[in-house]
């Protein structure tokens, strides 16, 4: 064989290729998906958002999934026909306050699907909208793909529990999350729909004013309404509470300068550039898991965290997804490179959808003016919607904090004296709240216990304004069996029910690690403040219970 033959100049010619570093373009192999073309691994390009959507898509069903388990868990005994405010009352008397009104007019004060529904049968329906929002949260939660039909029919089924009922800051998350999608198509990456920006925007006008709100608040209640004591003094502590209470002095000067820094100066990253604000996003998310770990605040920190995952691009986020040809990651950069290489015609479709998301943008710059108003407002209101569809709010939760921690005792009597002095009572016992000083904190975020959030309100008023504490006491004179499902501990299970209910007034505080009341295995320390109100019977509570409309407890 000579050497110039072409068998023996191919091996010849490779290896001056490789020593060289030259490489001839016609004889190259395609780079294969997912790489340059150099065969290194290829990058997401910033600018896109594709990924960004998936993750907020299944953010923001988590939390609807979380909402509705506990609407299907708690609403029935809360504001079902039974309940401690039964909202088919409440939906009445509203129909009565605006009987001069059209029922166009009604709905619109107070949009809800319950305006439809029969009403002789209010616990079917309350279940009926939880299961469909958890069915339908699931499957965006376990797919992260929906459509702007699903996400409003979430968006709907929660606003008609929330108007009889909760919290409104899902109702904007959420409100926003239909816009993220395309009409009709159930695709994790829908082609001709790339993720808005005016959306996005829209999420981050929405972390911007809840952090703002919260150190806005508290700047103006003065600079002392922020100390330590919100570890004790928070709704419902969690284990990890009492130990960062006694951290040094240090700590929680720490702790509260870093507040301050993350709620009142980080939000303006994002106005400075991509990089400033996904350390916006960073920040913020650490923020809330430092909350979450530090207290049981339902599902408020995870919520507020949807809204900052709007400061990543697919670029940041890629490393959640898994990479090889056809993956997600795989699929993104191909329609990276498409976008780079030729403007697709523009369809009819993406003008109309451009054309709505415009639309959104006014929407919600007009309706932010009185928000911005408020915000910057000496008697700023907090956590207060200024439209019947909850769609830009204000917010500011726990803006103050109060510095003493005040519960409310329930006990009850089987004696027939309640004024006797040797009368004993006993402690009914909450799923969460601090009862027993011996009960150690409960770790339940994200879920949520309501009736102990009202109690935990409650404490700081008269039962004159919280007139549902009074119903609860006559539930629990009959031993009512939704009422005491809300309950962790009911002394008088399996005896006849107590002849008297009263409410107790204590200040609660966490004891010294160390100390004595530690050393007897107590977790807080109690002192009575006095009577929240007095001991009723169930006879008693005939007519108060007639003139509210509220169905009768027990045999009465």
């Amino acid at each position: 064989m000579r050497p110039d033959s072409p068998t023996m100049a191919a091996p010849a010619e490779s290896l001056r290729r490789r020593k060289t570093g030259y490489s001839d373009p016609e004889h190259e192999s395609p780079p294969a998906p997912g790489r340059d073309p150099a065969g290194s691994p290829a990058h997401l390009h910033t600018g896109t958002f594709w990924l960004t959507r998936i993750v907020l898509l299944k953010a923001l069903a988590f939390v609807y999934f979380v909402a509705f388990l506990v609407a299907f868990h708690q609403n029935k005994q809360l504001i079902g026909d039974r309940g401690l405010l039964p909202c088919r009352v409440f939906l009445k008397n509203f129909q009565q306050y605006f009987q001069d009104r059209t029922s166009w007019e009604v709905f619109s004060y107070m949009p809800t699907i319950l305006w439809l529904m029969d009403w002789s049968d209010m616990n079917s329906n309350l279940d009926l909208l939880a299961l469909l929002g958890l069915g339908i949260s699931s499957f965006v939660l376990i797919t992260g793909c929906a459509n702007m039909l699903l996400m409003a029919a979430l968006w709907g089924l929660y606003m008609s529990l929330v108007n009889v009922g909760w919290e409104s800051q899902l109702l904007e998350t959420g409100f926003l999350g239909i816009f993220l999608c395309p009409l009709w198509t159930l695709s994790r990456l829908p082609q001709h729909t790339p993720t808005s920006r005016i959306v996005l925007w829209g999420f981050r006008w929405l972390i911007f004013r809840i952090m703002l709100g919260a150190v806005s608040g508290a700047l103006l209640r003065g600079p002392r309404c922020w100390w330590p004591g919100w570890l004790y003094t928070q709704p419902v502590p969690n284990p990890v509470a009492y130990y960062l209470h006694h951290s040094p002095w240090w700590f929680h000067r720490f702790e509260t300068l870093s507040n301050h820094f993350i709620e009142l100066l980080v939000p303006f990253f994002l106005f400075l550039g991509r990089r400033a604000c996904i350390i916006h996003g960073v920040l913020q998310i650490l923020f809330q898991a430092v909350l979450i770990i530090s207290g049981n605040l339902s599902f408020l920190n995870w919520l507020t965290m949807v809204p900052s995952l709007a400061c990543f691009d697919d670029a940041t986020l890629g490393f959640l997804f898994p990479s090889g040809p056809g993956s997600l990651k795989d699929r993104v950069l191909q329609m990276q490179r498409d976008i780079r290489g030729a403007r697709p015609k523009p369809r009819f479709g993406s003008v109309v959808r451009r054309a709505a998301n415009v639309s959104l943008g006014v929407l919600l710059a007009w309706l932010s003016m009185p928000v911005v108003l408020n915000l910057l407002s000496s008697r700023q209101v907090m956590n207060t919607h200024f439209n019947s569809l909850h769609i830009v709010n204000t917010y500011g939760a726990f803006g103050s904090i109060t510095k003493e921690r005040a519960e409310v005792i329930l006990q009850g009597t089987a004696s027939s004296n309640a004024s006797a002095p040797d009368t004993v009572w006993k402690d009914y016992e909450f799923k969460c709240k601090p009862g027993d000083p011996s009960r150690r904190p409960c770790l339940i975020s994200p879920y949520h216990y309501r009736l102990d959030w009202l109690m935990w309100f409650a404490a700081f008023q008269t039962y004159e304004h919280n007139d549902w504490i009074i119903h609860l006491a006559g539930k629990l004179l009959a031993s009512d069996a939704e009422a005491l499902s809300l309950l962790a501990h009911n002394p008088f299970a399996g005896r006849p029910p107590p002849r008297w209910v009263r409410g107790e007034h204590y200040r609660y505080k966490f004891s010294r690690p160390g100390g004595r009341h530690a050393a007897e295995g107590k977790w807080w320390v109690r002192k009575r403040i006095g009577a929240y109100f007095p001991p009723l019977s169930l006879e008693e509570l005939r007519p108060y219970f007639r003139d509210r409309g509220w169905p009768l407890p027990g045999p009465l």
